[in-house]
Formats: C-alpha cells, sequence, structure tokens
C-alpha cells in the first residue's frame, strides 16, 4: 500500500509528461533521474523569504505544473519533510537529516572551531569558514560576535561565490583553468549596486585577490555589510576552505577594513592551516 499522496507508476509517467523542463538544454546522462531532480527542487524552493508558500507558488518557484507540485509536496509531506496547514506548506526539521551527515564529516569546521571563538574575542566581529561548492560560498562554521546587529548566517546558507570576500577567495585560488570555466559559466547578477557584476570585473577582482592573499568584501553582498577574508589550507599550500569576518559597523573603507582585521585572520588561518597540516585532514568537500 502506498502512502497518501504518494506518486504511484503513472504519477511518475504524468510527471515526465507534464512536469516542466526545469533542466531544459542540459545534457544528462542515461542514469541521471530528473523526478529525483524535481523533487529536490521542491524541497530548495524553501527559504528565509519564503518559509510557506502555497501549491501555486511552489509550482512557479520550481518551473513544476500544479499537478506535478502536488505529488511532490503530498509525498514530502508522508515522509516528514514538509508540512501542510490546508493552504500552505512549510519545511519540517526532519529536513536537517538530509545536510547532517555531510556536516558532520567535515573535519575542517571541528578543527576550526577554538580558532574561531579565539578570533571573535580578538576582532569584535562574526567569523565565518566556508567551502566553494558548485559555484557558490557554502557556509560550513560560524561564530558570531557577541553585540547587537552581529552578523549571522545559517550553516549550510550558500551565496554566490563572486559576491562576497570570501567566495573570491576560493574561486581566486583554483587552478586557472578552472577558474576561466568559473568565469564562463556564471551569470553574474549585481546583488547591489557595489557588486561586481560582469565577467571583467569578476576577473579582475579575482586578479587582485589571487595576487594579495587576501579579499575585501565592501557591500558587494548585502549593503552595509563589510566583509575580509583569507584562504585556509591543508598545510602544504592546498586552499581548503576561506575564513572571513564580516560587520555591520558604521562607515568602512577597504583600508580600514584591511587595517583592523586582516592581521587577525592571517594570523587565526596560519593556526587553523598547521592544526591540518599536523592532524593531515582530508579536503571538506
Amino acid at each position: 500500500m502506498r502512502a497518501r499522496g504518494a506518486p504511484d507508476a503513472q504519477d511518475v509517467v504524468a510527471d515526465e509528461n507534464d512536469a516542466g523542463t526545469p533542466s531544459a538544454g542540459q545534457k544528462r546522462s542515461t542514469s541521471y533521474v530528473q523526478s529525483l531532480e524535481r523533487g529536490l527542487s521542491v524541497l530548495r524552493c524553501f527559504d528565509a523569504e519564503h518559509p510557506r508558500l502555497t501549491m501555486t507558488e511552489v509550482a512557479k518557484r520550481t518551473g513544476l505544473t500544479r499537478a506535478a507540485a502536488r505529488r511532490f509536496l503530498l509525498t514530502l509531506v508522508d515522509l516528514n519533510y514538509v508540512s501542510f496547514d490546508g493552504r500552505t506548506f512549510a519545511l519540517r526539521p526532519t529536513v536537517l537529516e538530509l545536510g547532517y551527515p555531510y556536516i558532520s564529516t567535515l573535519s575542517v569546521p571541528n578543527v576550526a572551531a577554538p580558532f574561531l571563538n579565539d578570533l571573535v574575542a580578538r576582532v569584535s566581529a562574526s567569523a565565518f569558514l566556508s567551502v566553494l561548492d558548485d559555484g557558490n560560498v557554502f557556509y560550513v562554521s560560524q561564530v558570531p560576535a557577541k553585540r547587537m546587529l552581529a552578523v549571522s548566517l545559517q550553516i549550510g546558507t550558500r551565496v554566490p561565490a563572486y559576491a562576497t570576500a570570501m567566495g573570491q577567495v576560493l574561486v581566486a585560488a583554483l587552478p586557472a583553468y578552472e577558474r576561466r570555466t568559473y568565469l564562463e559559466r556564471t551569470h553574474c547578477d549585481a546583488v547591489t549596486p557595489q557588486t561586481p557584476a560582469d565577467r571583467r570585473s569578476v576577473a579582475a577582482v579575482l586578479d587582485g585577490v589571487y595576487r594579495d592573499g587576501y579579499a575585501i568584501g565592501d557591500q558587494g553582498f548585502e549593503e552595509g555589510l563589510h566583509a575580509v577574508a583569507v584562504p585556509v589550507t591543508d598545510g602544504h599550500g592546498t586552499v581548503l576552505a576561506a575564513l572571513g569576518v564580516a560587520t555591520y559597523a558604521g562607515p568602512a573603507t577597504p583600508d580600514s577594513l584591511r587595517d583592523e582585521y586582516l592581521q587577525g585572520l592571517l594570523d587565526c588561518s596560519e593556526q587553523i592551516s598547521a592544526e591540518l597540516g599536523r592532524l593531515n585532514m582530508p579536503t571538506p568537500r
């Protein structure tokens, strides 16, 4: 007996015919399961700005038809990943189980944790650790500053790499051909008026970050948000992650941000990298 709302064989066939084409134009292998992609797209359409969505809104945000969206949503309800109040759907805490196995395998955040705490105490700004994931920054650790208006981002948050200091550090550390590929494949939107929003501008920023060894984010991702970031290595030169601090503290210039935060970041990065080298930790990817 199938669960209430779960698709049967006919539903699966119908999904292939009427679910829309969110991946149109992409060549997939013969082993690619498009229904799985569509189900995951339903989970991903919920975010901080859209915590509750109607079936119609889910269909619109995913490119699915209403019928296909309904089948996926009701299946997720039966699996306890999504709740339904009779009108709108929302993610349930159970969905966190999907990310915990990955987070638990990350050795770098565990090693970095005490050093992040020391860094926050030293510079009085929130500290973050992130890795590069498919052209996005993926936040794997954070320690918020103990003050009002401290910057805080949920673990697992993904943001465009080109728009953030941490992302720029990670992309700049890629081999040259991978950097070129990233620039060719990335559509750079202006998140704020300060965002480098075309490939030439992003390439120039990345060249500067590669040359200097650090990145300064001056409101490129969010108005009023300032950040500085440096790479974290495996102790032998290979960049594993980015370490950054972020603050909303008043007017700032690249020079003032560098003077206030860079040395603390470099010292913290050196400590983390040395510890990773000593422990021979694997890359968190």
